[in-house]
C-alpha cells in the first residue's frame, strides 16, 4: 500500500513538472531502496537491543555465581561452583629404529584431580594418578597420590600450603600435562636429572615481590639414600634421585630438606628463574652410618621466551650427593655406586606454523645433553665403574593442538652415544 501511494505521488509530481515516465520509474526505484534501508536499520536496532539484554543477563548470572561461591558453607561435597574436577592423560607409542620387535604402546598415565574451595581464601587440592593402565601385584602399573594439600591465602598476599605438593623446580615439574610440553615423551633432563614429577610432603610459602618477581620456599621431606642398591644400575640408567625418592609414602623424616625458587616475569612473554633444593638423606639409618652426613643438593636455571609465534626455552640442572666415599668403598666392584654429581641441559625452539579454526600446528626441535653419573667419589680405578660421556639427544617433531584440551604428537629422537635407542614416538594427550 505504501509503495502504491509513493508511486502515485511520484506520477502526479511528474505530471505537474512535465517529467517523462522513465523518471517516474527511477523515482519509484529510489524510494524502494530507501524503504529497504529503513527496514534494515530497524532490524539492526532490534538486534543491538537484544544483545545488550543478553550481555546484561550474563553479567547478572556471573554475579549470582560469585555470590554463591562466597556464601557456600564449608563441607559442601557436591560438584558445583566451589568444587572443580580436573584431569589429564596420555597414550604413547614408541618404535625403536634398530629393534622394531621392541615397539610398544602404553597408557602412560591418567590423572584425576579435584579442587574444593571452602571459602575465598582456603582450598584443598588433590591429584590421583594411574600409570601403565593396569595396577596389581603382577603388573607394572602404579597407582599414586600425586598431590594432596591444603592452601590458605593470607591478607598480606602470602599463600601457605601443607601436605604433599610438587616442588617448584624447572619448567616441567609443576606444569607437566601433555598439552603443556612439546614432544611425546617428557625431556630427559627434567626426568633423569630432575625427577619429574617430583613431590614432597611438608609446608610451603609463596608470594610476589612486585616488578614481576615471584618466589616459593618451604621445608619438606627429602630423599632416602638407604634405598640405594649398589647391585643395581637403576640410578645410573634412569635417574639417581628417582631411585631414592619417597613420594610421601612412609617417608623417613629424621632429616628434612629446604627449597627455594625465584622467577621473574617483568617482560611480556619472558620467564627467567631458578631453584635450589638441599637436605641430608641418611636419616641415621641403622647399619648405614657411612651415609649419615650425606647431603643431596639440586639446582636449576631456566628461561622461556614466547615472542609472537615462537616458543623458546632453555634449562640447566645439576645435582650433587656428598659424603659417599665410604659407601662406595664398602661396595667396591658393585655396578651401581652413588654418583657424586649429575647434570644436564637442553635448548628448545617451537614455532606456530599453522592455525586454522580449532587446529594449531607447532613444529619443534630440542637438543639436550645429560649425564646421570658425571663423577664418583670413593671409586678406585680398575673396578670397572667409570664416568661415561654425556648422552646427547636431538628430538624433532610437531604438536597438533585440537582446541585447548587435546594434543596429537609425533617426533623422532636421535641419540649420539647410543644410537640403538633411536626411536619414533607417537602420542595423544588431553587436559581439562
Amino acid at each position: 500500500m505504501t509503495m502504491s501511494k509513493n508511486l502515485i505521488a511520484a506520477a502526479v509530481a511528474a505530471a505537474f513538472l512535465g517529467a517523462p515516465l522513465s523518471a517516474i520509474a527511477g523515482e519509484a526505484e529510489l524510494l524502494q531502496k530507501i524503504e529497504k534501508l529503513a527496514a534494515e536499520l530497524q532490524q539492526l536496532k532490534a538486534e543491538l537491543s537484544a544483545g545488550a539484554k543478553k550481555t546484561e543477563a550474563v553479567e547478572q548470572r556471573q554475579q549470582q555465581l560469585s555470590a554463591a561461591v562466597a556464601a557456600a558453607p564449608a563441607g559442601n561435597a557436591g560438584v558445583g561452583p566451589n568444587t572443580v574436577l580436573t584431569g589429564y592423560g596420555e597414550v604413547n607409542y614408541n618404535r625403536p629404529r634398530h629393534d622394531t620387535s621392541a615397539a610398544q604402546t602404553d597408557v602412560r598415565r591418567v590423572v584425576i584431580g579435584v579442587q574444593h574451595r571452602f571459602d575465598d581464601k582456603t582450598k584443598v587440592v588433590g591429584e590421583f594418578e594411574w600409570e601403565h593402565a593396569v595396577t596389581s601385584a603382577d603388573d607394572a602399573g602404579e597407582a599414586a597420590v600425586e598431590q594432596v594439600y591444603v592452601e590458605r591465602q593470607f591478607d598480606n598476599g602470602l599463600r601457605g600450603k601443607a601436605g604433599l605438593f610438587l616442588m617448584p623446580v624447572g619448567l616441567l615439574n609443576a606444569n607437566h600435562e601433555p598439552t603443556a610440553f612439546y614432544g611425546v615423551e617428557r625431556n630427559f633432563v627434567e626426568t633423569a636429572i630432575i625427577p619429574t614429577t617430583w613431590r614432597e610432603a611438608g609446608v610451603g610459602l609463596s608470594g610476589e615481590f612486585g616488578n614481576g618477581f615471584s618466589w616459593d620456599a618451604g621445608i619438606t621431606t627429602g630423599f632416602d639414600l638407604s634405598k640405594w642398591d649398589p647391585a643395581s644400575t637403576e640410578g645410573r640408567d634412569e635417574s639417581p634421585l628417582g631411585s631414592v625418592h619417597q613420594e610421601g609414602m612412609l617417608a623417613k623424616s629424621r632429616n628434612l630438606s629446604a627449597h627455594g625458587a625465584l622467577n621473574w616475569r617483568g617482560v611480556p612473554g619472558l620467564l627467567l628463574g631458578g631453584s635450589l633444593f638441599t637436605g641430608k638423606a641418611g636419616h641415621k639409618t641403622p647399619g648405614m652410618s657411612e651415609l649419615d652426613d650425606s647431603r643431596i643438593a639440586v639446582y636449576d636455571l631456566h628461561a622461556r621466551y614466547t615472542p609472537g609465534l615462537w616458543d623458546l626455552s632453555a634449562l640447566y640442572a645439576r645435582g650433587t650427593i656428598s659424603h659417599t666415599e665410604r659407601f662406595n668403598l664398602l661396595n667396591t666392584g658393585a655396578p651401581g655406586p652413588i654418583p657424586k654429581a649429575f647434570a644436564g641441559w637442553y635448548a628448545q625452539a617451537a614455532y606456530q606454523l599453522l592455525k586454522s579454526g580449532d587446529y594449531t600446528l607447532s613444529p619443534f626441535v630440542r637438543y639436550e645433553q645429560f649425564n646421570t653419573a658425571k663423577s664418583f667419589a670413593g671409586v678406585a680405578p680398575g673396578t670397572g665403574v667409570a664416568t661415561g660421556p654425556d648422552e646427547k639427544v636431538t628430538t624433532v617433531g610437531a604438536n597438533l593442538r585440537i582446541g585447548e584440551g587435546v594434543v596429537v604428537k609425533a617426533d623422532y629422537q636421535k641419540f649420539r652415544e647410543n644410537n640403538l635407542r633411536d626411536r619414533l614416538n607417537l602420542g595423544v594427550g588431553f587436559s581439562y
